[in-house]
């Protein structure tokens, strides 16, 4: 076993608490164009998104080897725990698409010195920034 920490092999997974699946999976495989790669038991699924892992997971009481953690969904949207951001060539032109695609943002991109940046949420609220830099 290595002792180096970050190693090869090793990948960082992403988890959300969501609601409902059958509401979720869609939005992330649909709009945001995720793939699933796998799905347990209708408690979760796992999706590959720009080479990372999502890992979608219903709300779940504590467990033996988390015996004080409650996973739940965000119950306050107005209330940021966790955002991502997608970093894009053309902000524009990603709201388009997204927007097309059943998207629902918060603001049209906003203009700034050094970015353009909009942001929207899943169907359960957690919250993703569309992102362009300005070179």
């Amino acid at each position: 076993m290595s002792s180096k920490f970050p190693s090869d092999g090793m990948a960082l997974t992403h988890i959300l608490v969501v609601k409902d699946l059958g509401r979720s999976v869609p939005f992330y495989r649909d709009v945001l164009g995720a793939s699933v790669y796998r799905e347990y038991g209708g408690t979760s699924c796992v999706l590959q998104f720009m080479d990372t892992w999502l890992l979608l997971v219903t709300g779940g009481g504590p467990t033996e080897d988390k015996p004080d953690v409650v996973f739940e969904p965000p119950v306050d949207p107005s209330r940021v725990h966790h955002a991502m951001t997608i970093r894009v060539p053309d902000c524009e032109a990603a709201h388009s698409v997204l927007s097309s695609r059943g998207a629902r943002f918060l603001t049209p991109p906003v203009h700034r010195e050094s970015e353009v940046r909009c942001f929207f949420r899943d169907p359960d609220g957690n919250l993703f920034e569309i992102s362009e830099s300005k070179s």
